[in-house]
């Protein structure tokens, strides 16, 4: 499913225009994400949860010539399942 047709699957289950699930759907990501990098969590109790996760710096190794190299410490999101969103997954 890409974005116009989520915009169009919650249009319908909402009973509202696309144009408002297309800014409900914007405004909902824009927020997460901006949460998320001011180092905030954001838990959906039952879906999951979102939060910045620290990777550590570590050495790689270039596919071309195999030479190792060093990869920079980096902070990532990381989304964790929630159990009602995992069971309905697994059914």
């Amino acid at each position: 499913m890409n974005k116009s047709e989520l915009i169009d699957a919650i249009a319908a289950e909402a009973e509202i225009s696309k144009a408002d699930a297309a800014k409900t759907l914007d405004a909902f990501v824009n927020t997460i994400t901006n949460a998320v990098a001011s180092g905030d969590s954001v838990a959906l109790i039952g879906f999951g949860s979102f939060k910045a996760s620290a990777r550590a710096a570590r050495t790689g190794k270039n596919p071309k010539t195999g030479e190792p190299l060093e990869i920079a410490a980096t902070t990532v999101p990381k989304f964790t399942p929630g159990a009602t969103f995992k069971a309905a997954v697994a059914k």
